[in-house]
């Protein structure tokens, strides 16, 4: 063996040993790194096996070995160069799929098994051959259809990898730039080593790739030691960007769409990427299908909007606020939060609080909330709040006699006819007080008046019969009213408790009648 082979596979081994040494290093101590580690492993690993079978190709004493050892080297060599690809992929913060993966390595598994099987077909190698004048170990090749397609895929993941690298350059912090570097070389030196080859400017009879690799390694062991790469590594601003579920839309100082994000997309699914460059209100108008403008005003301040986009109400939190470099102002960020659901949900929840499932009218608990706070007005201002008390005559008879669920439709049907009723007064509040008890407050209203309403509403409870099941059921109820006194300390308990002692004597004055209290008594009208 010549010193010179010797030197080469003096290279080839300290390239494999060193790729060696990094994969065992990063799957040893996986559990302190990302989850790109295993890509980078498997890329050294890859990497290993094509130096160590080049250097044993070096040791071959006949052709048959030359091709061994050359099958071999395809058992790292042609998945180095996607698994490279996917890291570099990974670490600047691309998604990686399962599919994706297997994509990537398809090729080098049909090149490892073109070259296993190449003397069947010749498709990857026409001619391999001892080489005429330096003899064994070297070789000559005459390439084929399908080495040209394994060459130009291995080219294209080393160059894609080294592009991706250099374009995310000005985009990364300066305390990322080391690694960047290092990897930039990293997917440099091997590429143009590669095609100094295939053009025939490298000595003859070899592959000497192999013979750079370990300048890599050493960069990686740098990278790694005192970068710290693995541990702390740079996310792609796009990555964030599209990994925000709110939608993010960001304008120039002029209200001109700089850039959206991929939540915006799915909001307004017409916002489309041709649409940068125009003025927000334009695209506003056509993502919204002609809603009014955006004002952009209250910056800082959460406000709600509603949106009809594709036939779906859709509701949204916006958010805007200034985007400054130093003390310039440099644009506007417009960021929507879809609450659609959350607000239904609150509807259904504050449904369930305050509206009695039955009847659909406010419940005991809403009419408590709010009549609470009309009272204290009324104190405030000094002015009349009266209530209401009715509820059906004889509702025990029906339920005993019909059954409970033609009870239910007599409940739902006095409180429809009593709804439109009160409905006509202004301030006025309805509500199911329990069982078939009703009540209603009048806000500004004296007690006279407060009597003339709910004999509206007795008059139209009474001539307006219950139809249901061929049963026409006449229905009669009883009302008491009370007016609030000009006592401040009067609490709503005892207003509703006057106004049931009315309701009391108007049930003892034979029903279907109104009265009111009136210091200490209740009086008929």
């Amino acid at each position: 063996m010549t010193s010179q082979l010797t030197a080469y596979m003096t290279l080839f081994c300290t390239s494999g040993i060193l790729n060696l040494y990094l994969c065992f290093y990063v799957y040893f101590k996986r559990h302190q790194y990302a989850n790109i580690r295993y890509f980078f492993a498997l890329n050294c690993l890859s990497i290993a096996i094509y130096c160590f079978a080049a250097a044993f190709g070096l040791t071959a004493s006949n052709i048959q070995e030359i091709k061994f050892w050359t099958v071999v080297q395809y058992i790292g060599m042609p998945f180095s160069p996607p698994l490279g690809l996917l890291f570099i992929m990974h670490y600047l913060g691309m998604k990686i799929t399962k599919r994706r993966v297997i994509l990537f390595l398809t090729i080098p598994l049909i090149s490892f098994i073109m070259v296993a099987t190449n003397d069947f077909h010749h498709l990857h190698y026409k001619e391999f051959t001892v080489h005429p004048e330096l003899g064994v170990p070297y070789s000559i090749i005459e390439i084929g259809a399908w080495y040209l397609v394994h060459g130009m895929y291995t080219f294209g993941c080393m160059f894609a990898a080294f592009l991706l690298v250099i374009l995310r350059w000005k985009e990364t912090a300066k305390m990322y730039r080391p690694q960047m570097l290092a990897l930039a070389f990293g997917e440099l030196m091997p590429m143009v080593t590669a095609f100094i080859y295939l053009i025939g400017a490298t000595p003859p009879g070899f592959d000497p790739v192999p013979m750079v690799l370990w300048l890599t390694s050493i960069l990686y062991l740098w990278a790694i030691s005192t970068t710290r790469l693995f541990t702390v590594m740079p996310i792609a601003k796009d990555a964030i960007f599209n990994s925000i579920s709110d939608g993010v839309l960001v304008l120039d100082e002029e209200h001109h769409l700089i850039e959206f994000n991929e939540a915006s997309n799915r909001m307004f699914p017409q916002l489309r990427k041709t649409m940068v460059g125009l003025h927000f209100n334009e695209i506003w108008l056509e993502v919204t299908g002609g809603f009014n403008e955006f004002q952009l005003g209250n910056f800082g301040a959460e406000r709600e909007l509603k949106l009809e986009i594709e036939l779906s109400e859709n509701i949204y939190q916006v958010r805007t606020s200034i985007l400054k470099h130093g003390n310039l102002k440099k644009g506007f960020l417009i960021i929507l939060t879809e609450i659609t659901e959350l607000k239904r949900l609150q509807s259904k929840l504050e449904k369930h609080a305050y509206f009695d499932e039955l009847t659909q009218i406010y419940n005991r608990r809403a009419f408590f909330q709010q009549c609470e706070h009309k009272l204290s007005q009324s104190k405030v201002t000094e002015t009349p709040l009266t209530v209401i008390l009715f509820d059906i005559d004889y509702f025990k008879k029906v339920n005993d006699t019909y059954g409970h669920l033609i009870g239910d439709q007599l409940l739902k049907h006095v409180a429809k006819v009593s709804e439109a009723q009160t409905q006509l007064e202004k301030g006025s509040l309805f509500a199911r007080y329990g069982g078939e008890e009703f009540v209603v407050a009048l806000e500004g209203r004296t007690a006279k008046e407060g009597v003339m309403v709910a004999n509206q509403i007795r008059q139209a409870i009474e001539s307006g019969h219950l139809i249901v099941d061929n049963l026409n059921l006449s229905i009669t109820a009883s009302f008491g009213v009370a007016e609030s006194s000009k006592d401040k300390r009067e609490t709503l308990t005892q207003l509703l408790n006057n106004a049931d002692k009315a309701l009391y004597g108007a049930k003892e004055e034979g029903r279907n009648c109104v009265l009111f209290y009136s210091e200490g008594k209740h009086l008929l009208l």
